[in-house]
């Protein structure tokens, strides 16, 4: 069996993933992402069955199931927390991957498709956001991973799922660096955030302003800066002793957020500059606001 989560069903039983959040997220093209990796996918699997599907997908050795669940079961939060116990009990230990967006780019999704929100009842799209984003606050929190999709299209958000589960025995704990602008919005995944505005920004030097982080004229001028080594040195040392922590405690995913104003040269920079110099370690940077300005 190849292991694509980082061993946690013990040998023979299928590795299982949970996908859930938000109504709009991209629930379906998640599922239809593991589905393109050999991954048997149930739809709105109620959580009380998860033990029993477990059992039938061992029986059929299958090598890895996925089930997709929303809030529209009863009890669904304390449901999905008893039905991970039970597996517990049992050894196996699934991934909670947490599909959420803004509620701009929800409301867009939802009236691009004439369809109403399942929890709006009589009120407005913006009413069954607020009341399933509710509902939804502690299976949030306690997700493995946190995946904000408000400006991924269908196919960056299957390139994400690849990322997560296509490798070959990832046993290690993941980090995803991304980029961003600030006036663009803190990515809503980020587990740690560094903030890079505190250095000169090239967008004021005429000859860099049109260029971006990942030109050699940027990087350099980035990288003189007398604050630009000192801040890798120590973020870098900070990284040592949070990311062992974060393996200890199970987690095997961890997005690091890296900003500057327009997310076009300084968090470029120093995103690329940290993901080179973190040597030994499953490392993937993403540049969300490039191209933007």
């Amino acid at each position: 069996m190849t292991d694509t989560t980082g061993s946690h069903a013990p040998h023979g039983v299928p590795d299982i993933v949970i996908i859930t959040g938000m109504s709009g997220a991209g629930r379906s093209t998640a599922a239809n992402a593991l589905e393109d990796l050999g991954w048997y996918v149930v739809d709105n699997l109620p959580p009380a069955l998860l033990p029993t599907m477990l059992d039938l997908a061992d029986r059929a050795s299958l090598p890895g199931i996925a089930a997709i669940m929303d809030v529209r079961s009863a009890g669904f939060s304390t449901d999905l927390k008893a039905a991970i116990s039970a597996l517990a009990d049992r050894g196996v230990s699934p991934q909670v991957v947490f599909l959420e967006a803004s509620d701009s780019a929800l409301v867009k999704r939802f009236e691009n498709v004439r369809r109403p929100h399942p929890m709006q009842d009589l009120g407005t799209i913006v009413n069954g956001i607020a009341a399933e984003r509710e509902l939804l606050r502690e299976v949030r929190g306690d997700s493995d991973i946190v995946l904000d999709t408000s400006s991924l299209n269908v196919h960056e958000l299957r390139s994400r799922m690849h990322d997560y589960f296509a490798g070959e025995a990832a046993t290690g704990l993941r980090l995803n660096i991304v980029s961003f602008g600030y006036k663009y919005g803190v990515p809503v995944d980020a587990d740690l955030v560094a903030d890079c505005r505190f250095l000169p920004n090239p967008h004021w030097v005429p000859s860099l302003q049109p260029l971006t982080g990942l030109d050699a004229g940027v990087r350099d001028y980035v990288l003189s800066q007398p604050a630009a080594e000192s801040f890798l040195a120590a973020y870098l040392r900070v990284l040592e002793v949070s990311l062992p922590g974060f393996e200890r405690e199970g987690k095997r995913y961890v997005t690091l957020a890296v900003g500057c104003t327009g997310g076009k040269h300084r968090s470029v920079a120093i995103a690329e500059q940290i993901a080179a110099r973190l040597r030994g370690h499953d490392v993937t940077v993403t540049h969300r606001d490039l191209g933007r300005e």
